[in-house]
């Protein structure tokens, strides 16, 4: 039976530019059983799910919900649970961590400030401290919203968690189903699909030196979709690895046609020209669609160099 992970790798959907957006990444642990919309259904308290939603929007902060590998039968409320906040913006990265025994605490947070990047709020409400371990391997695994992710990312967090991997989490969505298994490695805040084992390890290896590797890579949160694709087409054409040496300066135009400016932390730039089009031949964008849709993509079209400004 074909699935819409296997459509689209049939297909050849090319994968950057379809990272989920998000500048401020905030995780809370959450074990049990997760529904489609898993912060109002899941043991999480449906009333903190919704005000953590409300709280959320428009700020740049995405909310999700993590959980250990393994099985899922309900164990019970944790009397302690891990939280985790993480800023994707080159220049101003950084990974928090905390836990609480009230997930409502969370709403004690200044979202806004959170979204650009000052962590005071997140440490005030929960005792928050820099991250000192291994960096977090989100693998999406909610079958609710997917089968694929499921089906083929449990196995894959199984497996990364049997292997040794340090910092791997079930997360609840990631977006883009049928690119399973998707995985998003904090704290750079770059997304993967059709994820392998070695080359997740790969990924986690590269990020404790620094570096970011292209190799599935959907691109970086931190950026709209054309600022995914063209930072990762900078990264190609240039073997420019450090995870924070690109930054997406200014993007022009709206769909479907945008003129990105890339711009590197030794001063250089790139003008790269983005074009969205669709995926054809129509095909399901996830297992539970009832009818073929036509995703868009993400295309690079042109890349230049700037020339230097000249010294007055």
């Amino acid at each position: 039976m074909s699935t819409c992970t296997a459509d689209s790798r049939n297909l050849g959907e090319p994968l950057s530019g379809t990272a989920p957006t998000a500048s401020t990444w905030l995780l809370l642990e959450q074990p049990g059983p997760w529904g489609a919309d898993a912060l109002v259904s899941s043991h999480l308290d449906p009333a903190v799910g919704r005000a953590l939603e409300a709280a959320a929007r428009g700020t740049g902060v995405r909310v999700a919900l993590i959980r250990r590998p393994g099985r899922h039968s309900d164990p019970g409320a944790p009397s302690l649970r891990r939280v985790y906040a993480a800023h994707t913006v080159p220049g101003r990265i950084w990974l928090r961590s905390a836990v609480t025994d009230d997930p409502s605490r969370l709403l004690d947070i200044d979202f806004a400030a959170l979204g650009r990047g000052d962590h005071h709020g997140f440490d005030t409400a929960l005792r928050g401290r820099p991250h000192t371990g291994d960096p977090l391997a989100l693998v999406c695994t909610n079958g609710k919203r997917d089968r694929c992710c499921a089906l083929l990312g449990r196995p894959l967090a199984a497996e990364l968690t049997a292997s040794g991997a340090n910092g791997v989490w079930e997360v609840t969505h990631l977006g883009g189903h049928r690119f399973s298994p998707t995985v998003l490695v904090l704290p750079y805040g770059y997304a993967y699909g059709r994820a392998e084992a070695h080359t997740v390890k790969e990924v986690l290896h590269g990020v404790r030196e620094g570096r970011i590797v292209l190799e599935g890579c959907r691109g970086g949160s931190a950026w709209e979709r054309p600022g995914q694709a063209a930072e990762l087409a900078v990264r190609a054409a240039t073997g420019e690895y450090a995870a924070e040496a690109l930054r997406v300066v200014r993007t022009q135009g709206r769909a479907p046609r945008w003129e990105v400016t890339v711009e590197h932390s030794d001063g250089r730039h790139w003008n790269v020209v983005v074009a969205q089009g669709a995926s054809l031949p129509p095909r399901p964008e996830s297992c539970g669609a009832s009818v073929l849709g036509s995703p868009a993509r993400m295309d690079v079209v042109a890349l230049r160099e700037r020339a230097p400004a000249l010294a007055g």
